[in-house]
């Protein structure tokens, strides 16, 4: 028996991400109050995307748009796609600065599609929906807490993508610092070395462990909580702004780190009123998402 899609528009907010956090590459995730608000309904035939705010003009608005994308995998995975879908999103994610942009577009497509379908979120899981987005993504540290919410610790093992889920201390105060210019993963990705030193693996073995402790329980050890000696030197060559940045806000005790691939940089801590990083960047205070991506008027209750 085919699949029943929904009459009625379907709606999604999905939070911006950040990921890595310091010591936990490719593994930890932080999700923010920033977010896009996404919009879809069952149409008679063709697959198209409205954007305005961050990308307008830029993303494509047909099938190849991320959205969509995801949304055709999480159709295809369901056993049947409508006949065409008009999809509307109102961006706030700033583009290509290490917030998690591509993550919120996969997670809000994977979401969309469950909630147009009858039973969908019985159909596939939440362990269906990350295994998902990972896979589109191309792995799941950002995507995880873009579906989760709060502090995410994902991985990969041999069925897909897996993540637990764990609540920030209330102490914890996430401020983002965003760059005008714009930073790309693979960029980022293509400084890194194929091999590390052992003590530099063991080191980050020892500050991720910590970072889940202080996150959760203790942030008054952030800042120690928050070295790293395996992606952010090597990138900072790329990105001297950013790796000036951090240095200059860890330098007043704040516990900064590289947003997932940057430009932007994450505070972990309150930030020092008098601390200014400069005209080029634009300062954000944001708070700790709990819910990650809720979906509103589908065919069976997903929030």
């Amino acid at each position: 028996m085919g699949l029943t899609f929904a009459t009625d528009a379907v709606s999604v907010r999905v939070p911006a991400t950040s990921a890595n956090l310091g010591p936990g590459f490719d593994a930890l995730g932080l999700a923010l109050t920033l977010h896009d608000d996404l919009t879809a309904r069952v149409t008679g035939g063709g697959f198209t995307a409205s954007v305005t705010g961050e990308g307008a003009g830029e993303l494509p608005g047909d099938e190849t748009h991320l959205v969509v994308r995801a949304m055709l995998a999480t159709f295809d995975e369901l056993g049947e796609r409508p006949p065409g879908v008009a999809v509307e999103c109102v961006n706030r994610i700033p583009q290509a600065r290490g917030l998690g942009s591509s993550s919120a577009a996969i997670v809000g497509g994977v979401q969309l599609a469950r909630g147009l379908v009858a039973d969908g979120r019985a159909r596939l899981d939440d362990e269906a929906a990350l295994r998902i987005a990972a896979r589109l993504e191309g792995h799941p540290d950002n995507v995880a807490p873009c579906l989760l919410g709060g502090f995410t610790i994902a991985w990969t093992e041999g069925s897909g993508a897996r993540a637990v889920r764990l609540s920030p201390s209330a102490s914890v105060h996430p401020t983002v610092f965003i760059p005008s210019e714009r930073g790309y993963t693979s960029s980022a990705r293509a400084a890194l070395p194929s091999e590390v030193p052992h003590a530099d693996a063991s080191f980050n073995a020892g500050r991720a462990a910590l970072l889940t402790h202080a996150l959760t329980a203790d942030p008054g050890l952030l800042l120690a909580a928050t070295e790293d000696r395996l992606h952010q030197g090597y990138r900072a060559e790329g990105m001297p702004g950013t790796a000036s940045l951090v240095a200059g806000l860890r330098s007043v005790g704040v516990a900064a780190v590289v947003s997932g691939a940057g430009p932007s940089v994450l505070a972990l801590t309150q930030v020092p009123g008098d601390f200014h990083p400069g005209t080029e960047w634009r300062a954000e205070p944001l708070g700790v998402d709990g819910d990650g991506a809720l979906v509103r008027g589908s065919m069976v209750e997903l929030a």
